[in-house]
């Protein structure tokens, strides 16, 4: 199966005015530029906007967050300079509140609990690891997952981030041994076909940096098999 990269034509958008604007990021799509030179989703989303909007200049675009590349779900970005710093700062504060979906090879020890470590990482390997007790140059971190769905050879659960730390919710449920499906890096026995591994950045409450009002954003998952089973 080859994977489906974000273009303007496509894009999947949950949520926009104004001041921000929130995408479904699709597995494969980089949030922004890096060492491989390919098309990020924040010139797809500049893109989109430009010809939506038939803006003949640049286009503002603050990036917000990033999403592992093999993860998909919710993306938000600034669309003026007002909104940005009071976006960086929710989700720097933890204000915005963040649910991820992982489907998972393993029975968890628990069908919900708070598990606690600490993560180093290691930037040549581009992973980190989990660790029980504090370590040198390690990060605390934080997650609630609870057992959502039993499927025929997976388990779905939701997960509730009180840190943000690198890659945390895949170091932490290998940790438990629940490797999420489709992640080699992370101990899955194989990978998903088009690379993606099956993390979804699900649900995304905060309050609007301008409009000051709650808002909640959910994002459908991939279409595929197991993530249709797992919605059904």
């Amino acid at each position: 199966m080859a994977r489906i990269i974000s273009t303007p034509e496509n894009l999947d958008v949950l949520y926009e005015d104004n001041h921000i604007i929130i995408v479904n990021k699709r597995s494969g799509d980089i949030v922004q530029g890096d060492k491989t030179g390919d098309v990020p989703l924040s010139e797809v989303v500049k893109a989109y906007i430009a010809k939506k909007y038939n803006k003949p200049g640049a286009v503002y675009l603050g990036v917000v967050h990033r999403l592992d590349r093999p993860t998909s779900g919710i993306v938000v970005f600034s669309r003026t300079s007002k909104a940005l710093p009071r976006l960086n700062k929710l989700f720097a504060t933890k204000e915005a509140q963040k649910t991820y979906w992982a489907v998972v090879k393993n029975t968890p020890p628990l069908p919900t609990d708070t598990l606690t470590h600490w993560l180093k990482r290691n930037p040549k390997q581009n992973k980190s690891y989990a660790y029980p007790k504090e370590v040198s140059d390690s990060k605390k971190a934080m997650l609630t997952y609870t057992l959502l769905k039993k499927l025929t050879h997976y388990h779905l659960l939701e997960i509730a981030l009180h840190t943000g730390r690198h890659h945390q919710i895949r170091s932490q449920l290998a940790a438990i041994k629940c490797y999420i499906k489709g992640d080699l890096k992370y101990g899955a026995q194989r990978s998903n076909p088009n690379g993606s591994i099956h993390l979804h950045a699900r649900k995304l409450s905060f309050i609007h940096p301008v409009k000051k009002e709650p808002l909640t954003v959910i994002a459908p998952p991939p279409p595929d098999p197991i993530w249709d089973a797992c919605s059904g």
